[in-house]
């Protein structure tokens, strides 16, 4: 294997592959990436056994060969060179030379890297990359982050009736996700792993349109010539749609910036453990408090657009902020019911697609 290779591209993809590569495994070829070069492309693959990444490269190809190479020794030896630089595998020790400057790194033998999963017979999706990125910001925040229900710890994604859902859920509250899709599909469910999705965002930045194809086991996402393939997580997720309210007869029309503003004013002085604030609800009036016996305490007043009887309810203030940052208008709608029942958010005016998220209260 002997390769030239152009130092910007080759570490703006190892720096993407850093967090999939094990830093801790009792399989030391999981440190590693695999170097495919053939006769006419070069590639490199990363794998942690959940999540398997592979992203072409452009190169000089002079002899074609494979190798695992260590990622983060090479990610850092590249950072430092000065300019492109040659590769050359020669016994098991991968030679790097860049100007006057000769490197030797043990490399292993690419038969130990494990082989890329056969994904089968597969569901053909094509989607624009604003749209998935978009469904994965508006919903990945509400998910769990190391729920003993593992499925919590992941998001949901439902075809069904040719519309894409996507839900995330850690038992608190939850963010639902829906757009058409132009095609007439089977209906499918997919759990995908919290990690696997913030892994893929890194992929999606500089793509336009994106190609999941879905298996029995895994999910393959191709998008300009990478490949990301993630297994996914088996188990029964909520039913979200028993979960969001269908009735209200309270509801606040306010103004996004302004409220998340007041809320992180306030919640400076609420208990930390559970952020909690009061919100007193009224005619033409929202009133936010929050207080710690030990520290002092905080009220702000906002005006708004509000219809219903007079209610007070208790939010953990980090819940209302997440779900309130990913409206799309100027204005949220909130609507209630009952104190300590749950409370629906969503976009005050009508977008291309629908956010929603319900958020339990706290008890005061």
């Amino acid at each position: 294997m002997h390769v030239k290779l152009k130092k910007q591209k080759i570490q703006d993809s190892l720096s993407k592959i850093q967090s999939i590569v094990e830093k801790k495994s009792i399989m030391p070829v999981l440190n590693h990436f695999l170097m495919d070069v053939t006769e006419s492309s070069v590639s490199i693959l990363a794998t942690d056994l959940e999540t398997a990444v592979k992203l072409p490269l452009e190169a000089e190809i002079f002899e074609s060969g494979k190798t695992c190479i260590p990622a983060r020794k090479f990610y850092e030896i590249v950072k430092e060179l000065d300019d492109n630089f040659e590769i050359k595998l020669s016994e098991g020790w991968l030679k790097i030379r860049s100007g006057r400057t000769n490197v030797r790194l043990a490399a292993l033998d690419a038969s130990e890297f494990p082989v890329w999963p056969q994904i089968g017979q597969a569901l053909q999706i094509n989607l624009s990359r604003d749209l998935l990125l978009t469904a994965i910001d508006k919903t990945l925040y509400a998910s769990g982050e190391a729920d003993a229900r593992y499925v919590l710890n992941a998001l949901l994604f439902e075809i069904k009736d040719g519309q894409l859902h996507v839900v995330g859920t850690d038992g608190h509250r939850l963010a639902h996700f829906k757009a058409p899709l132009n095609l007439a599909s089977e209906e499918r469910k997919v759990i995908l792993s919290k990690k696997s999705l913030n892994e893929l965002k890194k992929f999606l930045s500089g793509t336009e349109n994106v190609s999941l194809q879905i298996g029995k086991t895994h999910v393959m996402i191709e998008m300009d010539g990478i490949s990301f393939l993630t297994r996914m997580i088996e188990g029964n997720y909520p039913n979200y749609e028993a979960v969001i309210p269908k009735a209200f007869d309270k509801q606040a029309i306010v103004d996004r910036e302004l409220l998340i503003a007041s809320l992180k004013r306030v919640s400076v002085l609420s208990r930390e453990r559970q952020n909690a604030v009061k919100t007193e609800w009224s005619e033409d009036l929202v009133v936010i408090s929050a207080s710690d016996p030990e520290i002092g305490e905080a009220q702000d007043e906002l005006s708004i657009d509000y219809q219903g009887e007079p209610v007070c309810v208790g939010f953990n203030a980090k819940y209302l902020m997440d779900a309130l940052e990913r409206i799309t208008s100027d204005k949220a709608k909130i609507m209630m019911t009952e104190p300590e029942k749950a409370v629906y958010i969503t976009d005050a005016h009508d977008t291309s697609f629908v956010y929603e998220c319900v958020v339990m209260p706290l008890r005061l």
